[in-house]
């Protein structure tokens, strides 16, 4: 590997460990108010009115009313309201907030209000839901032709459930109005100018009038993309309203159950195979996006890109759309719409080559796409496909093959066991022309007197390493000690937009800026001077134009690829299920740090195996979310898993520093399919076809087909 992999203790390791960090909750409470949310009782309703009770002094309501600019969150259609038009959408909508110096104080008062509905008829299906906020349909090939040339067809649906992002700290946000009139808002976030375009609009105000801070953030996986520029937006208006400044801090199980998910999905698959191979895939893929469409576009599009997994089917067509329903709002997850699809297409081969009398590892090989094939968008795959590599370094740690053939015997007796594999790709950076076109990014440089040199950019620290890494890239460059370059949490009134914290994209796109940039302070340093470079993104040539209006050209400059293979142990007695064995190759490029990329891998990877099984989420029949704590939602910890083995193989990315691609997303993605495979070849064979599965699901199958 890379010199520059070599670990070291992250910028921000002692200060955490020290618990001297300070989050958005940690600033003094002396002149600042709670604000606590009113939260709708139904799914849908009309707001006929709100009774508030009298407030003491230093109280107030904050509502619709008093929003000074647009009752509009900016995100993708602007759909969102601040606070709730005439109706509310979704149980747990807020329909006001309120403020005051006493927590205990405002939670009575909160509770004496009294809002009247109208209730009316909400939309929970997302079969029967008559509102697409989005609608896509592409492919390409002679689709017909291939059905009526097939030796068969196969039809199948799959369906995947929501996931909780489960951060260590909750939505949390706080508002300060300043002397000079600006307002102030910092918190817990991924995209700091995200939330400046957003807090602008709503308060009527031009960028100058306010600025965003990302305190130290616990953790994101997502969840803190979007919903921050609703907590923000409601907060600022608070804060205008109370001229004082007002922190919201979302209570776990209101995090749990008011704030957005993963989009649970229904995947109708049909495929024309000919002559041992996939010839035509058709898809139409459901998404449920919620009350309000925040970011299902995107979420959407990244579903439907990888809705033919890494296979070179020449006859493609793709339908999806994002529905609305009365429910909690969907939005970002780690992997962004791509694992939903990907467990379908995994599954959908594996059952083909069963059905077929083959081997699925053979049969996905002799599909797999190579350099030089066309993607399901018609764009191409312009960098070698190191995927059958990668399957033999999971051989190597696993032995798969070899178990495959013995777990396929069989089995008697209480416990039996199986293995199953997947392999996927997640598209580096944004979608298509996004980083051309929308985001634009830049960075800077400012060397100081000293020889110090700070890095400035948007991209927040959230766990995954930026405040380590972009000044371990800088520093090499500069060739000076890593101490002599820092990179603070961003500040959207000193600091360049370098876009948002999202889509695998910081090191690859805004780490290379920081390493042209580097090379230019170098060749015009001066010592005791102070210097400013910057360095603006520049779409790599060999790029295949996209146009979203038919999902045509290279969707990703490049791809970070993922081989996974899950081997568990089922108890036929009582349904729980036992990883005995995860074990991954990752290509993520050259690890721009070692440890801190193998956490990334590890940790992800044991979310996505959370995905596939314990991770259960439901709506009732009100529309209203049931696991709103940890006790009736789980998650998975290293006691779930305690063999796991994860390694990466490097496949360079030109255009990335030193090699380096996108990693954040990538180890999520094929858990699911891996793991539901394993699970299928333990319960005799049987066919499988959603997520999670969980022990419930594992007995009733074992009934169902007499285990």
């Amino acid at each position: 590997m890379h010199e520059i992999s070599k670990s070291v203790v992250k910028k921000d390791h002692e200060a955490k460990v020290r618990g001297e960090s300070v989050y958005v909750c940690d600033y003094p409470g002396e002149g600042v108010l709670t604000g606590k949310m009113l939260h709708s009782k139904w799914a849908k309703a009309k707001i006929l009115g709100v009774k508030v009770p009298e407030l003491p002094e230093g109280y107030f309501y904050v509502d619709a009313s008093d929003v000074p600019g647009d009752n509009n969150v900016n995100i993708v259609l602007d759909d969102t309201p601040v606070y709730c038009r005439e109706t509310v959408e979704y149980i747990g909508e807020p329909i006001g907030m309120l403020c005051g110096p006493d927590e205990k104080e405002v939670d009575r008062l909160l509770k004496a209000c009294e809002v009247e509905y109208e209730e009316l008829e909400p939309e929970l299906d997302m079969l029967a839901g008559k509102t697409n906020f989005f609608n896509y349909d592409f492919g390409h090939g002679d689709v017909e032709k291939a059905f009526k040339e097939a030796d068969k067809i196969y039809e199948e649906v799959f369906r995947t459930g929501y996931q909780e992002q489960a951060y260590l700290e909750t939505q949390s946000m706080m508002a300060e109005p300043e002397p000079d009139g600006r307002m102030f808002v910092h918190g817990s976030m991924q995209c700091a100018f995200y939330v400046h375009g957003a807090v602008a609009r709503v308060l009527g105000c031009g960028p100058g009038g306010v600025h965003i801070f990302q305190d130290v953030t616990g953790g994101g996986f997502g969840g803190k993309e979007a919903f921050p520029s609703i907590l923000a937006c409601q907060v600022a208006v608070a804060a205008h309203k109370c001229q004082a400044p007002v922190r919201c801090v979302f209570d776990r199980r209101e995090d749990l159950e008011f704030t957005s998910k993963r989009h649970p999905s229904i995947c109708i698959y049909k495929a024309a195979v000919k002559d041992g191979k996939v010839t035509a895939i058709d898809a139409d893929i459901i998404y449920n996006a919620g009350a309000y469409s925040t970011l299902s576009a995107v979420v959407l599009q990244r579903g439907l890109i990888a809705a033919i997994g890494i296979y070179n089917v020449p006859n493609v067509h793709i339908h999806g759309r994002a529905v609305k329903t009365n429910t909690s709002p969907c939005g970002a997850y780690r992997g962004f719409g791509a694992p939903q699809t990907y467990f379908a297409i995994e599954m959908f081969m594996d059952h083909i080559a069963r059905d077929l009398g083959l081997d699925s590892l053979e049969f996905k090989r002799a599909n797999f796409a190579k350099k030089g094939d066309t993607t399901s968008t018609g764009g191409k795959y312009h960098f070698h496909v190191p995927v059958p590599e990668m399957i033999e370094e999971v051989e190597q740690l696993c032995d798969y093959s070899k178990k495959r053939k013995l777990y396929a015997q069989k089995q008697t007796g209480r416990y039996r066991r199986g293995i199953g594999m997947s392999m996927y790709f997640h598209g580096a950076g944004f979608t298509g022309s996004g980083e051309r076109d929308i985001i634009k990014a830049k960075a800077k440089l400012r060397k100081y007197a000293d020889g110090t040199v700070e890095v400035l950019a948007s991209n927040g620290e959230i766990g995954q390493g930026v405040r380590t890494t972009f000044p371990k890239i800088v520093a090499h460059e500069l060739n000076i000690p890593l101490e002599k370059v820092y990179y603070s949490h961003p500040d959207t009134g000193r600091v360049p937009d370098s876009g948002p914290t999202v889509a695998s994209r910081s090191l690859m796109i805004v780490g290379e800026l920081l390493r042209r940039a580097a090379i230019k302070l170098r060749s015009i340093w001066k010592d005791g001077e102070e210097q400013e470079v910057e360095d603006n993104f520049k779409e790599p040539d060999f790029m295949i134009p996209f146009y979203l209006d038919k999902f045509q050209g290279d969707a990703y400059p490049t791809y970070a690829w993922g081989v996974n293979a899950i081997e568990l142990e089922v108890d036929t007695f009582t349904g729980i299920s036992k990883v005995l064995g995860a074990y991954a190759s990752f290509d993520v490029g050259t690890p721009i740090d070692y440890n801190i990329v193998m956490g990334q891998m590890e940790g992800g990877f044991l979310q996505g195996i959370g995905y596939a099984s314990i991770e259960k989420m439901d709506y009732d029949a009100k529309g209203r979310i049931r696991n709103n704590s940890f006790s009736d939602y789980l998650i998975p910890t290293t006691k779930d898993v305690t063999n796991l083995k994860c390694v990466l193989h490097v496949q360079e990315y030109p255009e990335g520093p030193y090699g380096a691609k996108g990693a954040g997303e990538v180890p999520l993605v094929g858990a699911p399919p891996a793991y539901l495979e394993a699970m299928e070849q333990a319960l005799g064979g049987t066919k499988l076809y959603h997520v999670p599965f969980t022990p419930e699901d594992t007995v009733e199958a074992i009934v169902k087909n007499g285990i």
